[in-house]
């Protein structure tokens, strides 16, 4: 099995299909799962490293190349770019090593009279690797946007709410390699929990405490599958960002209380908040039964047994259901910008007209849904997206229109979280910027936006409020 040929064929099959990434890597490394962990790691690092940087890619190969890239071949375009992004981002790969196996590749392949050409653009490009080309940072749009192979108009919306620093700072963040997040079941005792930390360990597993919460590790070294994990397979962990889990903490879920999950898949908090709230009963809802599958397949090998799983239509109101939750997720879709780092592709399919589409659905959900909070219950919204007007703007929707109450998330998110979000408050306000304009106290302390590069953490939106009336 030739390794580099095989994440050739899957850059081609995400160029021509227009498959999502983290799905195809996932089939990809299933498929082939008798490979070497050291053999997959490779391929998935190299296709992720590569999409992730395209952008930047292309900008080195226009610069180098006497052909455009839009007009090469789609075959020797993958390769090029694969073959450059060995050269500036592997460093354990020689760099006659990656111009050889890409010239055996094209010839391979159908390309050899190519073969020249392929062999001539790597070869530039690696001898000039110190000193590449890159955009005037005086022009902070187009240099944001090669040098983070950011879509420029991504970059102009966040340099718009948030200023240059933080801007960059985020972009660094959404470019770091982000680790799977191991959340264990809170039923375990802290003893159970550090008995399967070391077993991990044993197997060759990289564990590390979050900074954040004791429950949840964020782990690698061990390839893309879980289920070789027995604390996996037999339900005492589960994969779950800290995000998600901390949207849990924020609503403050306690014994006894029924929860309704509007947009439940994959589960993540639905199972969460299962085990805080014991005695109590959550309704996991989701619009089809792909993704209810998803959910139940989740929740029954965590082994909960206070879970109703149903397929339902978000953006409808169920009557049987008004007045009755104690607390109510509204995770609504949205437009994935705070999981960049994990679905890389987002950015390219991500269109700004398409936007003012998803805040009507945004806002049909949860019209569509606030009434099942009963007076004095909970509504927790949140999204994993990075933009003021599927974020700050909904709280502004969800007090002056729905007529919800904030509430501070002061002592239910760690300090440490808090700290952070003040950190980024003073940084605004000191750029000239702030999301939160026209807010009052309250609204300020009710929500909080989660931003990789000073956090841990996803790009998260978190929002609490309470019914009152």
């Amino acid at each position: 099995m030739n390794i580099r040929e095989l994440v050739l064929d899957t850059l081609l099959v995400l160029e021509r299909e227009g498959d999502y990434s983290h799905r195809l890597m996932k089939s990809v490394l299933d498929k082939y799962d008798y490979l070497e962990p050291r053999d997959k790691a490779f391929i998935k690092r190299l296709t992720e490293g590569t999409l992730e940087r395209q952008l930047e890619l292309d900008y080195y190969l226009d610069h180098y190349s006497s052909l455009p890239v839009r007009k090469m071949k789609p075959l020797i375009r993958c390769l090029l770019r694969m073959g450059v992004y060995q050269l500036l981002y592997m460093d354990s790969v020689p760099d006659s090593a990656v111009c050889n196996e890409a010239c055996k590749l094209a010839g391979k392949r159908g390309f050899g009279n190519l073969k020249g050409f392929v062999n001539g653009v790597l070869r530039r490009i690696s001898a000039g690797k110190e000193a590449l080309p890159l955009p005037e940072e005086n022009e902070p749009v187009r240099y944001l946007s090669i040098r983070y192979s950011m879509p420029e108009w991504l970059v102009e919306m966040w340099l718009d709410e948030y200023g240059r620093d933080v801007t960059e700072t985020l972009l660094k963040g959404l470019m770091e390699i982000q680790p799977v997040s191991l959340r264990f079941s809170t039923l375990l005792s802290d003893s159970e929990r550090t008995v399967l930390c070391r077993e991990l360990r044993e197997r060759g597993m990289e564990v590390a405490e979050s900074p954040y919460l004791p429950y949840l590790y964020r782990t690698g070294g061990y390839g893309e599958s879980l289920h070789w994990l027995p604390a996996f397979s037999g339900g005492k962990c589960t994969v779950q960002d800290v995000s998600s889990a901390l949207a849990v903490e924020a609503a403050g879920v306690k014994e006894g209380d029924f929860v309704i999950d509007v947009c439940a898949a994959p589960g993540g908090k639905s199972i969460l908040a299962a085990e805080k709230i014991g005695s109590g009963r959550v309704l996991a809802r989701d619009i089809s039964e792909d993704k209810t599958g998803i959910t139940w397949e989740n929740i029954s090998r965590m082994g909960l047994g206070n879970i109703e799983v149903q397929i339902f239509d978000g953006t409808c109101t169920d009557t049987a259901c008004l007045e009755k939750a104690d607390v109510v997720f509204l995770d609504v879709p949205c437009s994935g910008l705070g999981v960049l780092g994990k679905k890389r592709d987002i950015k390219y399919r991500v269109a700004a007209e398409k936007l003012d589409e998803l805040e009507e659905l945004q806002r049909r959900i949860v019209t569509a849904s606030a009434g099942y909070v009963k007076m004095g219950g909970t509504l927790l919204y949140s999204t994993c997206t990075i933009r003021r007007e599927e974020n700050e703007d909904m709280v502004r929707y969800i007090t002056g229109e729905l007529g919800f109450t904030p509430v501070s998330l002061d002592g239910c998110l760690p300090e440490s979280v808090l700290a952070a979000g003040r950190e980024i408050a003073v940084k605004l306000q000191e750029a000239g910027k702030d999301p939160k304009a026209g807010f009052t106290k309250e609204e300020r302390s009710a929500c909080i936006q989660l931003l990789p590069g000073y956090m841990e953490a996803d790009g998260f939106f978190i929002a609490r409020f309470r019914r009152d009336r």
